[in-house]
Protein backbone atom coordinates (compact mmCIF):
# COMPACT_ATOMS: atom_id res chain seq x y z
CA UNK A 1 0.00 0.00 0.00
CA UNK A 2 1.63 3.31 -1.05
CA UNK A 3 1.92 6.46 1.04
CA UNK A 4 -1.55 7.95 0.56
CA UNK A 5 -3.50 4.73 0.19
CA UNK A 6 -4.19 4.42 3.92
CA UNK A 7 -5.89 7.78 3.91
CA UNK A 8 -8.16 6.41 1.23
CA UNK A 9 -8.54 3.16 3.13
CA UNK A 10 -8.66 4.65 6.61
CA UNK A 11 -8.86 8.38 7.19
CA UNK A 12 -10.77 8.67 3.95
CA UNK A 13 -12.50 5.31 3.91
CA UNK A 14 -14.53 6.82 6.70
CA UNK A 15 -15.33 9.54 4.19
CA UNK A 16 -16.48 7.31 1.36
CA UNK A 17 -20.13 6.23 1.72
CA UNK A 18 -19.80 3.43 -0.80
CA UNK A 19 -17.17 1.76 1.34
CA UNK A 20 -19.12 1.84 4.56
CA UNK A 21 -20.71 -1.39 5.72
CA UNK A 22 -23.27 0.15 8.11
CA UNK A 23 -21.09 -0.55 11.12
CA UNK A 24 -17.91 1.11 12.38
CA UNK A 25 -14.37 0.00 11.62
CA UNK A 26 -12.64 2.98 13.24
CA UNK A 27 -13.30 4.18 16.78
CA UNK A 28 -12.68 7.62 18.23
CA UNK A 29 -13.43 9.30 21.54
CA UNK A 30 -14.57 12.86 21.01
CA UNK A 31 -14.93 16.08 22.93
CA UNK A 32 -17.00 19.02 21.65
CA UNK A 33 -17.09 22.51 23.15
CA UNK A 34 -19.74 24.97 21.94
CA UNK A 35 -18.40 28.49 22.46
CA UNK A 36 -20.49 31.69 22.43
CA UNK A 37 -19.13 35.14 21.62
CA UNK A 38 -19.73 38.48 23.33
CA UNK A 39 -22.52 39.37 20.89
CA UNK A 40 -24.67 36.41 21.91
CA UNK A 41 -23.94 34.26 18.86
CA UNK A 42 -22.33 30.86 18.44
CA UNK A 43 -18.65 31.66 17.99
CA UNK A 44 -17.06 28.30 17.26
CA UNK A 45 -17.15 24.58 17.91
CA UNK A 46 -13.93 23.12 19.31
CA UNK A 47 -13.20 19.46 18.56
CA UNK A 48 -10.80 16.94 20.06
CA UNK A 49 -10.78 13.42 18.58
CA UNK A 50 -8.72 10.54 19.98
CA UNK A 51 -8.52 7.51 17.67
CA UNK A 52 -8.16 3.86 18.63
CA UNK A 53 -4.69 2.32 18.77
CA UNK A 54 -5.17 0.00 15.79
CA UNK A 55 -6.15 2.77 13.41
CA UNK A 56 -3.51 5.08 14.88
CA UNK A 57 -0.82 2.47 14.28
CA UNK A 58 -1.88 2.09 10.66
CA UNK A 59 -1.61 5.86 10.16
CA UNK A 60 1.89 5.83 11.65
CA UNK A 61 2.85 2.99 9.32
CA UNK A 62 1.65 4.92 6.31
CA UNK A 63 2.99 8.39 7.12
CA UNK A 64 6.24 7.47 8.90
CA UNK A 65 8.52 8.36 5.99
CA UNK A 66 11.77 8.14 7.96
CA UNK A 67 10.82 4.80 9.57
CA UNK A 68 11.43 5.87 13.17
CA UNK A 69 8.17 4.27 14.40
CA UNK A 70 6.51 7.57 15.25
CA UNK A 71 5.19 10.69 13.54
CA UNK A 72 7.50 13.68 13.45
CA UNK A 73 6.15 17.26 13.23
CA UNK A 74 6.19 17.39 9.42
CA UNK A 75 4.52 13.98 9.19
CA UNK A 76 1.83 15.06 11.65
CA UNK A 77 1.31 18.20 9.59
CA UNK A 78 0.80 16.07 6.48
CA UNK A 79 -1.83 13.95 8.23
CA UNK A 80 -3.64 17.11 9.35
CA UNK A 81 -3.58 18.61 5.87
CA UNK A 82 -4.92 15.39 4.36
CA UNK A 83 -7.82 15.26 6.80
CA UNK A 84 -8.48 18.99 6.32
CA UNK A 85 -8.97 18.41 2.60
CA UNK A 86 -10.88 15.12 2.91
CA UNK A 87 -13.43 16.15 5.52
CA UNK A 88 -14.58 19.30 3.76
CA UNK A 89 -17.09 17.30 1.74
CA UNK A 90 -18.60 15.97 4.96
CA UNK A 91 -18.92 19.25 6.85
CA UNK A 92 -16.13 18.08 9.15
CA UNK A 93 -18.52 15.54 10.69
CA UNK A 94 -20.37 18.47 12.26
CA UNK A 95 -24.14 18.48 12.63
CA UNK A 96 -25.79 21.77 13.57
CA UNK A 97 -29.48 22.62 13.66
CA UNK A 98 -30.71 26.16 14.24
CA UNK A 99 -34.39 25.82 15.16
CA UNK A 100 -34.69 22.84 12.83
CA UNK A 101 -32.61 24.32 10.01
CA UNK A 102 -29.38 22.56 9.09
CA UNK A 103 -26.31 24.82 9.25
CA UNK A 104 -22.99 24.18 7.52
CA UNK A 105 -19.59 25.12 8.92
CA UNK A 106 -16.70 27.01 7.39
CA UNK A 107 -13.42 25.28 6.63
CA UNK A 108 -11.17 25.40 9.70
CA UNK A 109 -7.83 27.16 9.46
CA UNK A 110 -6.03 23.91 10.19
CA UNK A 111 -6.29 20.54 11.90
CA UNK A 112 -3.63 19.98 14.53
CA UNK A 113 -2.53 16.36 14.86
CA UNK A 114 -0.54 14.75 17.66
CA UNK A 115 0.49 11.20 18.51
CA UNK A 116 0.60 10.29 22.19
CA UNK A 117 0.39 7.00 24.06
CA UNK A 118 -0.02 5.13 20.76
CA UNK A 119 -3.12 7.13 19.84
CA UNK A 120 -3.70 9.73 17.17
CA UNK A 121 -5.17 13.04 18.36
CA UNK A 122 -6.86 15.63 16.15
CA UNK A 123 -7.80 19.11 17.36
CA UNK A 124 -9.58 21.84 15.40
CA UNK A 125 -12.28 24.48 15.60
CA UNK A 126 -15.05 25.22 13.11
CA UNK A 127 -17.36 28.21 12.83
CA UNK A 128 -20.95 28.20 11.57
CA UNK A 129 -21.18 29.39 7.96
CA UNK A 130 -23.95 31.81 8.96
CA UNK A 131 -24.78 33.81 12.04
CA UNK A 132 -26.34 31.74 14.82
CA UNK A 133 -27.83 33.92 17.57
CA UNK A 134 -28.65 32.24 20.86
CA UNK A 135 -32.38 32.11 20.25
CA UNK A 136 -34.75 29.17 20.29
CA UNK A 137 -33.52 25.57 20.10
CA UNK A 138 -30.03 24.83 18.82
CA UNK A 139 -28.49 21.38 18.41
CA UNK A 140 -24.86 20.34 17.94
CA UNK A 141 -23.25 16.97 17.34
CA UNK A 142 -20.39 15.10 15.70
CA UNK A 143 -21.00 11.94 13.71
CA UNK A 144 -19.77 10.13 10.62
CA UNK A 145 -22.64 9.97 8.12
CA UNK A 146 -21.12 6.87 6.50
CA UNK A 147 -21.15 5.09 9.90
CA UNK A 148 -17.64 3.82 9.16
CA UNK A 149 -16.24 5.68 12.16
CA UNK A 150 -17.82 5.54 15.60
CA UNK A 151 -17.53 8.94 17.27
CA UNK A 152 -18.12 8.36 20.98
CA UNK A 153 -18.50 10.89 23.78
CA UNK A 154 -17.42 8.89 26.87
CA UNK A 155 -19.23 11.17 29.34
CA UNK A 156 -21.81 13.93 29.10
CA UNK A 157 -19.08 16.36 30.20
CA UNK A 158 -17.41 15.76 26.82
CA UNK A 159 -20.23 17.75 25.24
CA UNK A 160 -20.19 21.16 26.87
CA UNK A 161 -20.81 24.89 26.44
CA UNK A 162 -18.36 27.72 27.09
CA UNK A 163 -19.15 31.41 27.42
CA UNK A 164 -21.25 33.53 29.75
CA UNK A 165 -24.15 33.96 27.35
CA UNK A 166 -24.52 30.32 26.29
CA UNK A 167 -24.02 29.07 29.84
CA UNK A 168 -27.09 31.09 30.79
CA UNK A 169 -29.18 29.00 28.40
CA UNK A 170 -30.61 25.59 29.18
CA UNK A 171 -28.49 22.79 27.74
CA UNK A 172 -28.65 19.03 27.87
CA UNK A 173 -26.88 16.07 26.30
CA UNK A 174 -29.13 13.72 24.33
CA UNK A 175 -28.12 10.11 23.78
CA UNK A 176 -30.83 8.61 21.53
CA UNK A 177 -32.02 5.09 22.29
CA UNK A 178 -31.73 3.15 18.98
CA UNK A 179 -34.88 1.13 19.62
CA UNK A 180 -36.89 4.28 20.32
CA UNK A 181 -35.51 6.01 17.21
CA UNK A 182 -36.46 3.01 15.07
CA UNK A 183 -39.95 2.84 16.57
CA UNK A 184 -40.61 6.57 16.21
CA UNK A 185 -39.28 6.77 12.64
CA UNK A 186 -40.21 3.36 11.27
CA UNK A 187 -41.90 4.55 8.08
CA UNK A 188 -39.44 7.37 7.43
CA UNK A 189 -36.42 5.13 7.91
CA UNK A 190 -37.84 2.51 5.54
CA UNK A 191 -38.27 5.09 2.81
CA UNK A 192 -34.85 6.56 3.55
CA UNK A 193 -33.19 3.17 3.18
CA UNK A 194 -34.56 2.61 -0.30
CA UNK A 195 -33.68 6.15 -1.33
CA UNK A 196 -30.23 6.06 0.28
CA UNK A 197 -29.07 2.58 1.40
CA UNK A 198 -25.88 4.03 2.95
CA UNK A 199 -27.98 5.93 5.49
CA UNK A 200 -25.86 9.03 5.16
CA UNK A 201 -28.72 11.34 6.11
CA UNK A 202 -30.93 9.40 8.52
CA UNK A 203 -28.03 8.11 10.62
CA UNK A 204 -27.93 11.49 12.37
CA UNK A 205 -31.02 10.39 14.31
CA UNK A 206 -28.85 7.97 16.26
CA UNK A 207 -26.05 10.44 17.03
CA UNK A 208 -25.30 11.84 20.48
CA UNK A 209 -25.82 15.61 20.58
CA UNK A 210 -26.10 18.59 22.88
CA UNK A 211 -29.23 20.73 22.71
CA UNK A 212 -29.23 24.38 23.78
CA UNK A 213 -32.46 26.26 24.47
CA UNK A 214 -32.40 30.03 24.97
Amino acid sequence: MNTQRLVLAGLATLLTPGLAAAHPHIFAEARLEIVSDDQGNIGELRNVWRFDELFSASVVLDFDKNSNATLDPEELKEVGQTVLESLSEYNYYTTIFDNGKSVKVNRPDSITVDYKDNQLLMMFAVKPAEAMPLKGKLSFGVYDPTMYTAMDFPTDDDLTVIGEKIEACKHQVVRPDPDEVLAENKDTLTDAFWNDPTGTDMSKLFATRIEVTC
